[in-house]
């Protein structure tokens, strides 16, 4: 249940900003900060409503407050990357450098996703309404919504679901009709929120075995590395968008900026899944002495 309300909360949190791109057309000012309402009122209430309730929580709870404070921290992170990624300069200069385009995604999908996720922002959120509206909110969910949202999360299905979001998306076809329609931008940049947040739901819930998340996460590894590999090592770019745009910032071609692209989705993006891999694989082989111990 907390991975829908995480879900929920990062997809509208993220709903708005989406709108705000339009790549595709030549700028020639520095890229600068965007303070866009539809990219910062969201991210302003969203920390004033998890402010309120953390508050709350915290007042009549004092025993709870390591755990609490945990969140804070997580949320407080997974606010930042966010923010970082829809208002710094970064998000302009994805208009017109598809590196700095990547790089964005790649903040979302790898930073802000799993820290929200890890955050169970929600859960925190709802004491900011009073008790009549937390316990509507609460139920909003029907038994049939939690099952099909279970399956959805189940290891390999999240795995399969976030690679076939980053292989049909960057598809010179579909990239470049979301690079030409504000429409289909907006239903990219949610595929890619929706997607992270499944996976890392997956690879994060108690209920998943630690070898299997190990696993998905190398193989996701595997996937991403390869299509990051592909644009690393294409000779002429791959996305009509891009390339009308001739020199992308600090002087790279079109093929440079796309492989640069693909050299932060390959390395940093690879680096992340493997190093999260071993992080659980770490966990597995801790735990398993103390299994045998016990057995014995």
């Amino acid at each position: 249940m907390r991975a829908v309300r995480a879900a929920a909360f990062a997809t509208v949190l993220l709903a708005a900003p989406a709108l705000g791109h339009n790549t595709g057309t030549p700028h020639t000012e520095a890229p600068g900060w965007t303070w866009d309402p539809t990219i910062t009122a969201p991210l302003l209430l969203s920390a004033l409503v998890f402010w309120t309730g953390w508050r709350r929580l915290t007042a009549r709870s004092a025993r709870g407050m390591p755990g609490l404070r945990r969140r804070a921290l997580l949320f407080a992170a997974g606010w930042l990357v966010t923010a970082a990624a829809l208002v710094s300069p970064l998000h302009e200069a994805g208009e017109r450098s598809f590196a700095a385009h990547m790089l964005e995604h790649e903040l979302l999908m790898l930073a802000g996703a799993p820290l929200l996720v890890l955050s169970e922002p929600l859960a925190v959120m709802l004491w900011a309404f009073p008790p009549r509206g937390r316990q509507a909110l609460g139920g909003l969910a029907p038994g049939a919504v939690r099952d099909a949202w279970r399956m959805l999360t189940s290891p390999v299905s999240a795995t399969l679901l976030q690679a076939a979001a980053l292989w049909l998306w960057h598809a010179p076809a579909l990239f470049d009709r979301a690079l030409a329609s504000d429409g289909w931008h907006v239903a990219q940049h949610l595929t890619f929120l929706v997607a992270a947040l499944v996976f890392w739901s997956a690879m994060l819930a108690r209920r998943t075995p630690d070898g299997i998340a190990a696993l998905c996460l190398v193989v996701t590894s595997i996937v991403s590395g390869t299509l990051g590999a592909l644009m690393a090592f294409a000779t002429s770019p791959w996305y009509a968008g891009y390339a009308r745009l001739g020199m992308a910032p600090f002087g790279l071609t079109p093929a440079e900026d796309q492989q640069f692209a693909g050299l932060l989705m390959w390395v940093p993006g690879g680096l992340v899944h493997a190093a999260a891999a071993l992080v659980i694989m770490r966990r597995l082989l801790r735990d398993k002495p103390e299994e045998v111990a016990h057995a014995v």
